[in-house]
């Protein structure tokens, strides 16, 4: 199967987005994954604004596709918002020079591919299906290795192979330099797999995006690999959060243009009548599932739940606005992990204060608001609003900054969606006036 039979790169900022994505396996077994996201992010946004400056002048098949949608400048405006928050922060708490040039740094590698990626997305060239494509052959690669990784614990091979070298470059922690082949889980002493992600749960979350990726495309046979090689990962990974995400976010954007029938209206009528009689049984059927839910992971629920009570609690009472500037080592009752992380809306509010917290929630709510829309009116915005809800559900359990340096493919794909409503607003879109919901198969909304 040659996968560049039908779709290949038609300019260098295709060709820089699809060959670091097909390379995500070996990039990870010589532990330059960490690297290669951000350096992708400048790269690919100096390109995007030297195409808005230079204008006709570029060469042609670089040049920008439009203005800067709205929503993008959104992200380009709440980025430099949390840049001048850590400013702000690390002069209140007396951090010093060098610890602001290196949270400074973080931010260039962290924060800023929020913005970074979109606009590059929103700028330049790129076709949906190049990404798509390339995200299907990292499925390849994930079935290829997967035998290798699974009989692993079974056969006696170690976890970790090696740290790379790469780690004196800088980072949150040795594990974005290393290469597992698996990792025990503490509490139930079972394997769990993280494939190419620094930790299983995000890996989960990485699978979800794989499926929703593959859902798009077009070849069945590719299409099959990339669900397949989803589908693995979240359930190899061992995760709650992968769980939820595995159903809630493949299904439900393929079930928002139901909002515009009559019959679904009625039939959510009869179910609330029904509630009425139904309703206490089945809320404490609920709560009972997930009281069973938390408790699978009983111990990893409690320190995250401990740590956001803590960084909530500091974060009133010392550092409302613009935070502590920085994550702190926690207590022995949160296994001394860092108080601010683990999640990232009360990781913001601990070290960036209301001001940081805002300037995520705005282009995020936006984003996710305009993929909702869309996804009602036309297929077209079924992956972006997918991808918004997944970031939305890893909000609540990662902190997305440090992992947006694999969260890139997404990223881009927003930034393009957010292009093509520009156009639509410019030109007739067939896809919105032309084609609705009614005239599409059922198959098809699904990805089948």
């Amino acid at each position: 199967m040659n996968a560049r039979t039908d779709i290949q790169p038609h300019n260098p900022a295709e060709a820089m987005i699809f060959r670091t994505l097909v390379w995500t396996w070996p990039l990870y077994f010589v532990g330059a994954l960490y690297v290669a996201g951000p350096v992708l992010a400048w790269l690919l946004g100096g390109l995007a604004a030297l195409s808005l400056y230079l204008g006709p002048a570029i060469r042609r098949d670089l040049q920008a596709t439009g203005p800067v949608p709205p929503v993008v400048m959104a992200w380009c405006l709440g980025m430099t918002v949390m840049l001048v928050a850590l400013w702000v922060g690390h002069l209140d708490w007396g951090l010093g020079l060098k610890q602001t040039i290196k949270s400074s740094i973080g931010w260039a590698k962290g924060w800023a591919l929020l913005a970074l990626f979109p606009f590059a997305g929103a700028i330049l060239p790129i076709r949906r299906e190049v990404i798509i494509r390339a995200q299907c052959i990292v499925g390849l690669w994930t079935l290829a290795l997967l035998p290798v990784l699974f009989v692993a614990p079974y056969v006696g091979l170690p976890e970790k192979l090696f740290t790379s070298p790469l780690k004196a470059i800088g980072g949150p922690g040795p594990e974005y330099f290393s290469v597992y082949f698996f990792t025990w889980d503490p509490a139930s002493w079972t394997p769990r797999w993280q494939f190419y992600a620094p930790w299983s749960p995000f890996a989960a979350l990485l699978g979800v995006l794989q499926i929703c990726f593959a859902m798009e495309e077009r070849n069945i046979r590719w299409r099959a690999i990339g669900i397949a090689a989803g589908t693995a990962m979240v359930l190899l990974s061992k995760s709650r959060m992968g769980l939820v995400g595995l159903v809630a976010c493949t299904l439900g954007p393929r079930l928002v243009p139901l909002l515009l029938r009559g019959w679904a209206w009625q039939l959510l009528a009869a179910i609330s009548a029904t509630m009425a009689v139904l309703g206490a049984a089945l809320l404490q059927s609920v709560k009972d599932g997930i009281a069973a839910f938390k408790g699978a992971r009983a111990d990893s629920t409690r320190v995250r739940e401990t740590l956001q009570r803590i960084a909530g609690e500091r974060w009133q009472n010392e550092a409302f606005w613009f935070g502590h500037g920085t994550v702190q080592p926690g207590p022995h009752l949160v296994e001394y992990m860092p108080i601010g992380s683990h999640h990232t809306w009360w990781g913001l509010l601990f070290v960036k204060g209301l001001v940081g917290f805002v300037a995520l929630l705005v282009p995020l709510a936006w984003q996710t608001l305009l993929s909702l829309v869309d996804s009602a009116r036309s297929p077209r915005g079924y992956l972006p609003l997918s991808i918004s809800m997944t970031l939305v559900l890893l909000s609540f359990g990662e902190n997305i900054e440090i992992e947006a340096y694999m969260l890139w493919p997404a990223l881009v794909i927003l930034g393009r969606h957010a292009a093509e409503l520009r156009s639509c607003r410019a030109l007739p879109c067939a896809s919105t006036s032309d084609t609705t919901t009614r005239d599409i198969p059922i198959a098809q909304r699904f990805g089948v």
